[in-house]
């Protein structure tokens, strides 16, 4: 049977914004309260997902959630109609409301972590939705996510949801972007690989000094046992809390696994030389052949791969066994890093092929290509059984596009958020999305 890789990427929603709100996140950071432009980033994503689709690859989209989140900022004392509940919100609290509007949902890489069939205790594939209780703006995220995936891996007979770990400090659960698998084929058992930033409860692990360690490896052990993974199917590693310090916020700032191969930074994690051991042992038992791809820090420093996000990239699989890696344009526009990529692709290695893409809305927020795609392993039967409304096609991104025009504005700062036209603005455009994507009712304005 057939086995496929599909990247669902996360569509951008109408409040795209610069809020600035990731500590940790030096793009974020860096161009707080910029004017952004909502139209261009929802295109931008469109087209990577329309150029990846006609190259051959699985695609699929993952749709954005309702901002302003008016339920949560009640939730916080504000009060009266929406409109009235925006509006004492701009004048009293005005971070709070930015905060509710993020359309950080687009970096759909921390909605969930995904374990394939393959891999499971019952034979289906397992979602847990994260629960991204670092920052309160990603953190009320889980609820909608978990009611759009559901409506996307509907058959139970497949698939298996679990609701978000608990929200505390202690099991905070980024998703995918802290997690990838390894496998010889995307059907056959594999190995999954946990990445954590700290123990909440071992303090021999070191802790960066900076900037906040998001992953536990609490949760990532928890997520494990709710998907049934068994011991020889899991490999644990610490990122080195130096790298977090210097804006690593999540692995997929640092390294990108793919298949049999994992394209990490010198500096990404720390006892190096025992978790790659590890992980070779491990997938030879699954009848694979492990292979890394370092880049040393004589090359690529840490700063220049968290600015150019070199790894915050897409490793695809192609039909001749090699690979390809889809980068932003910022790696194009970093001497240091394309030379590095220049010289990886003539080397005649696993990766033959570089591909850039604009992305610079997301990537101003502090997403590239990988944060914006949620991966998930499908065996043929289990692709038939995906609700069909979120695959990529030609007519469908005729679609989107026309949608986009239609809805979004292509400019946004932090005063349009206090405009209560928006909300209306968003709902509108949201109904319309789940009519397109099929996706039936999943969001708070249309349950309530």
């Amino acid at each position: 049977m057939k086995s496929y890789e599909v990247n669902f990427d996360g569509l951008v929603g109408p409040t795209h914004n610069y809020g600035g709100l990731s500590y940790g996140n030096v793009a974020s950071q860096s161009n707080s309260q910029q004017s952004s432009n909502p139209k261009e980033a929802a295109l931008q994503g469109l087209a990577k997902m329309k150029a990846l689709m006609e190259m051959g690859f699985q695609q699929g989209v993952l749709a954005p959630q309702e901002r302003p989140d008016v339920g949560a900022l009640r939730r916080l004392g504000f009060s009266g109609t929406d409109a009235q509940v925006i509006e004492q919100a701009a004048k009293q609290a005005m971070p709070l409301l930015v905060a509710n509007c993020s359309a950080s949902s687009m970096w759909v890489a921390n909605a969930a972590t995904v374990s394939p069939s393959a891999d499971t205790a019952d034979g289906r594939v397992h979602f847990t939705a994260a629960n991204l209780n670092c920052k309160y703006h990603r953190s009320i995220e889980h609820p909608t996510t978990s009611r759009v995936l559901g409506a996307m891996f509907a058959d139970q007979k497949h698939f298996a949801h679990h609701a978000a770990l608990p929200a505390v400090a202690q099991f905070g659960d980024e998703g995918a972007a802290n997690h990838t698998r390894f496998c010889r084929e995307y059907g056959e058992a594999g190995v999954e690989f946990f990445v954590f930033g700290r123990s909440a409860f071992d303090t021999r692990y070191p802790e960066p000094q900076k900037y906040p360690a998001r992953q536990t490896l609490e949760a990532s052990q928890a997520v494990a046992r709710l998907h049934g993974l068994s011991d020889d199917g899991v490999v644990y590693a610490q990122q080195n809390p130096a790298v977090i310090d210097q804006g690593v916020f999540h692995n997929d700032v640092i390294a990108v696994g793919n298949g049999e191969a994992l394209f990490y930074h010198e500096d990404a994690f720390l006892d190096t030389e025992q978790m790659l051991a590890e992980l070779s042992a491990k997938l030879a038992k699954c009848g694979g052949q492990f292979k890394a791809i370092c880049v040393p820090r004589s090359q690529v420093s840490v700063e220049d791969a968290v600015r150019s996000y070199l790894f915050n990239s897409q490793l695809l699989s192609r039909a001749d066994g090699s690979m390809l890696l889809i980068v932003p344009q910022e790696c194009q526009n970093n001497p240091r890093v394309w030379q590095y990529l220049q010289e990886l692709t003539r080397s005649g290695g696993l990766i033959r092929e570089v591909k850039v893409f604009d992305l610079k809305q997301s990537m101003q927020n502090g997403g590239g290509p990988a944060c914006l795609r949620l991966r998930v392993a499908l065996n043929e039967t289990e692709l038939a059984a995906v609700n069909p409304g979120v695959i990529m096609t030609a007519p469908l991104y005729g679609t989107l596009t026309q949608w986009v025009d239609k809805h979004y504005r292509d400019r946004m700062t932090e005063s349009d958020l206090a405009d209560p036209q928006l909300l209306l603005e968003c709902r509108t455009a949201l109904d319309e999305l789940t009519q397109i994507l099929k996706l039936g009712a999943v969001y708070p304005f249309q349950i309530n």
